[in-house]
């Protein structure tokens, strides 16, 4: 028996055009028919939603096909596994058939399955592929996108993480039609979202892309008679912000920064790929740096006391449950918890412990 990863490379056309064929209900045939396009786990969320609305007895759409990330070797054993857009479609029960998984979307053999869909409307959320032009002339309604940002702000591959990292207090989620230039289609339809100085990426990008499903499904009947695209609204250019993909080398902290920086650093690259920092451990009694340790920094806030502790520039304190980095402009960083390499997150006064009165100074 074949893997999942291995079916789902498995597409022609003869089996895209078997999933529209005579012997489907009169009912399904009357819907419009919808290609969903994600990958990680929060599309997982999107598509999710959209089969429970499927299936609704009213419901004006079926899920023709999805096309996702092909399989790659994920967690640390590296297991070759189909992306968790592809899983959770598997687990639910949707043919496997109609799951496609092309490197590229413009590769010519995904293209002729797709075109034989004949797919009223792409729903992107996630995807993680660039769009063609000879793809995007294909649906008859166009292609929508779920965008975690208030468009025309930080377009690009990580609006959330972008966000978070200029520390805004105010954004959003925008649904809008896809165009060849990068999110710069007109806007369907926004809604804001108030968020606090703690939140991290993962789970904003949750919550934006869950309220951006809920515009989606509430915006279908417009999309699908076509007065969406009159109502929608052409982005403002002299506004556009991007937010570029994250390189790994970005994650190392700077501690001559102000600890508001790295704090919301660390927010922002929660998940992937986090954030890193090198300390040295001193012993006290002999005064030698028995080595240096790689730390990754989880949770953290900004220090509100007017004090910061007295010590050596580079020096680390604990003080009521949290390690005290000082920081550029007289500010420090409390860091809640942390991770060693290969270990579990323990919080700070367990790392504390586990020192044994060893010092800890910044590198």
């Amino acid at each position: 028996m074949l893997s999942s990863s291995q079916i789902l490379r498995r597409f022609c056309c003869s089996t895209a055009a078997a999933g529209s064929s005579p012997s489907s209900s009169l009912a399904t045939a009357q819907k419009k028919r919808l290609v969903f396009l994600g990958s990680p786990q929060v599309s997982a969320s999107v598509l999710d939603s959209l089969f429970s609305a499927s299936s609704a007895p009213d419901s004006l759409f079926e899920i023709a096909a999805i096309v996702t990330q092909p399989p790659s070797g994920r967690d640390r054993g590296r297991k070759v596994l189909p992306s968790p857009v592809a899983q959770h479609a598997l687990d639910y029960g949707f043919p496997s058939n109609l799951i496609f998984t092309p490197l590229k979307a413009g590769e010519e053999s995904f293209i002729s399955c797709f075109q034989a869909l004949e797919p009223e409307l792409c729903v992107t959320a996630a995807y993680g592929n660039i769009l063609p032009t000879k793809f995007l002339k294909i649906p008859s309604v166009g292609t929508v996108n779920i965008h975690p940002s208030l468009l025309p702000l930080y377009r690009g591959a990580a609006p959330v993480q972008r966000a978070l990292q200029d520390g805004v207090r105010e954004t959003g989620v925008s649904l809008a039609f896809t165009v060849r230039q990068l999110d710069a289609g007109p806007v369907i339809a926004c809604e804001k979202v108030e968020i606090d100085d703690q939140i991290k990426a993962p789970d904003l990008l949750q919550l934006l892309f869950g309220q951006g499903t809920k515009l989606l499904i509430s915006e279908l009947p417009s999309i699908f008679d076509g007065s969406a695209k009159s109502k929608a609204l052409p982005q403002e250019e002299s506004r556009t912000t991007l937010a570029p993909k994250i390189a790994p080398e970005e994650s190392w902290l700077s501690f001559d920064q102000k600890a508001v920086v790295l704090h919301n650093k660390v927010r922002a690259f929660a998940g992937w790929p986090g954030t890193r920092a090198k300390v040295s451990v001193l012993d006290p009694k002999s005064g030698d740096h028995s080595n240096t340790i790689e730390l990754k920094i989880i949770t953290t806030r900004v220090y509100e006391s007017s004090e910061i502790p007295s010590g050596e520039a580079d020096d680390v304190f604990f003080r009521k449950g949290s390690l005290i980095f000082p920081c550029g402009g007289g500010t420090a960083l409390e860091v809640l918890e942390l991770q060693l390499p290969g270990k579990k997150v323990v919080n700070a006064a367990s790392f504390w412990n586990g020192l044994r009165g060893q010092k800890l100074k910044k590198l």
